[in-house]
C-alpha cells in the first residue's frame, strides 16, 4: 500500500497502528491502509502540553507532538535565542516558549513546501527541505519550474555551427532511438534525492544530496527564465540594489541571451558558490540546436558523498569540455549584488565565504 519504506526505516514486530501512522508522515510517505493520504500527510496529533505561557495579549503552548522524540524537544531548547534552555521546575521562560512555538510554526511551512515542490516536481529525485539553523521558512516570490521560462522563441532543428569547444549533444525526437539510450542523460532530468538546508555561516539556503552520486553523472540542469542581455541589464540593476541576483550569461557563441532563476527556477536555484566546488557547468543542446541558447547543466566533478553540500563556482570560465564555458551572474543572497555579463558599471567586491583552503576570498 503506497510506497515502500526507505532502507533507512525499520519497523519493529509490534507496532501500533498509531505509531506506524506516525513513521508514515515522519518519512512522508503515503499509505492507504494506514489512512495517511496526501491531504493529511502534514497532520500531527497533540500527544503532551508541556508548558503555558501569557505574554502580554499572545497566548503560547509548548507541544509535544505525536511521534517526534524528546530529543527534538531538547534540540530546539538547545537552539533557542538567548542561549540554551534548561527545563525547570517553574517552567520554561516565556522566551523559549516563544521560539518553540514558532519554531513548530516554521516546521509546519516548511512541511507544506517541501509537499508543494514534490507535487511539481517532473524529475524522480526528491525534494527534502529542513531548517535547523533559525526561523526562517520558505522563500517568498519563488515559483518552482520543471523547464525554462522562455521570453524569447527558440528555434528548433538549427543546425549547428563549427565552434572552439565541444558541447554536449543529446539525442532528440529525430533520433530513432529509446529512452533508455545512453546519449539522452540531462533530458531524463534530476535522479537522486536532494534537500534544501539553511546553512549555519551566513550563506543562506544551500543545497544538499541525500544519496552518494558518482564522479561525472548528471546532477541537475539549471533553470529559469530566458532573457534577453539588454533585460538582464535592467533586471541585473535591480538585483544589484537588491542584494541578490540568480543571472547565468548564455555566452556559448555570443552573449545575446540570460538564463533568471530569481522567481522562476528548479532546485538549482538554492545551489551555493565554492571555489573548490563538486559541481561542474556544461553546455547541452538537445530539441534546440541554437548555439546561443544551451541548456546549462551540473555534472559531478567527483565522488559525491551522502549529506555533502552541491556547490559549483560562479566565477567559473572554462572547462574540460567547452572552452567558452557559460559564466556565472549570481551572489545567492549574499550582500552586494554582482553582474558578470560584460556591464561597464562599476562592480563591488563580494566576500566568498565558501571556506575552502583554496579560497579566492572574493567571488567577483
Amino acid at each position: 500500500h503506497g510506497r515502500p519504506f526507505p532502507v533507512c526505516c525499520s519497523v519493529c514486530c509490534l507496532s501500533s497502528w498509531s505509531r506506524l501512522q506516525d513513521l508514515c508522515r515522519l518519512q512522508r510517505l503515503r499509505c492507504r491502509a494506514l489512512g495517511v493520504t496526501r491531504r493529511n500527510l502534514g497532520d500531527f496529533e497533540v500527544e503532551l502540553l508541556c508548558d503555558y505561557r501569557r505574554v502580554r495579549d499572545e497566548e503560547f503552548y509548548l507541544v509535544k507532538w505525536r511521534g517526534y522524540p524528546p530529543s527534538q524537544l531538547h534540540a530546539d531548547l538547545a537552539r533557542a535565542p538567548g542561549g540554551p534552555v534548561r527545563p525547570s521546575p517553574r517552567g520554561l521562560p516565556a522566551r523559549a516558549v516563544a521560539y518553540l512555538a514558532q519554531k513548530a510554526e516554521q516546521r509546519r511551512a516548511l512541511r507544506r513546501w517541501e509537499q508543494h515542490l514534490n507535487l511539481t516536481r517532473s524529475h524522480s529525485g526528491r525534494i527534502a527541505v529542513e531548517n535547523e539553523v533559525d526561523l526562517h521558512g520558505p522563500p517568498r516570490d519563488f515559483v518552482y519550474v520543471n523547464d525554462v521560462a522562455q521570453q524569447v522563441r527558440l528555434q528548433r532543428g538549427r543546425a549547428g555551427e563549427d565552434q572552439g569547444g565541444a558541447a554536449i549533444y543529446e539525442c532528440n525526437s529525430r533520433c530513432r532511438c529509446g529512452e533508455e539510450c545512453p546519449n539522452r542523460v540531462v533530458q531524463r532530468g534530476i535522479r537522486y534525492d536532494l534537500c534544501i538546508f539553511r546553512t549555519g555561516d551566513g550563506r543562506g539556503l544551500g543545497m544538499r544530496t541525500l544519496q552518494r552520486i558518482r564522479k561525472n553523472s548528471f546532477v541537475m540542469e539549471y533553470v529559469g527564465e530566458i532573457i534577453t542581455s539588454e533585460e538582464a541589464e535592467r533586471r541585473g540593476q535591480v538585483y544589484d540594489r537588491q542584494g541578490a541576483t540568480y543571472l547565468f550569461d548564455l555566452d556559448y557563441v555570443e552573449d545575446v541571451y540570460t538564463v533568471d532563476a530569481a522567481h522562476y527556477g528548479n532546485i538549482s536555484h538554492f545551489v551555493n558558490h565554492s571555489c573548490d566546488p563538486n559541481l561542474q557547468v556544461y553546455n547541452v543542446f538537445i530539441e534546440n540546436l541554437d548555439q546561443r541558447l544551451p541548456r546549462i547543466a551540473l555534472f559531478a566533478t567527483r565522488p559525491i558523498r551522502a549529506g555533502e553540500e552541491l556547490t559549483f563556482d560562479y566565477n567559473m570560465h572554462v572547462d574540460p569540455v567547452d572552452a567558452e564555458s557559460s559564466r556565472m551572474d549570481s551572489n545567492f543572497g549574499l550582500v552586494g549584488g554582482a553582474h558578470l555579463g560584460g556591464s561597464p558599471r562599476a562592480r563591488p567586491r563580494i566576500e566568498c565565504k565558501c571556506g575552502a583552503a583554496s579560497c579566492r576570498k572574493f567571488l567577483f
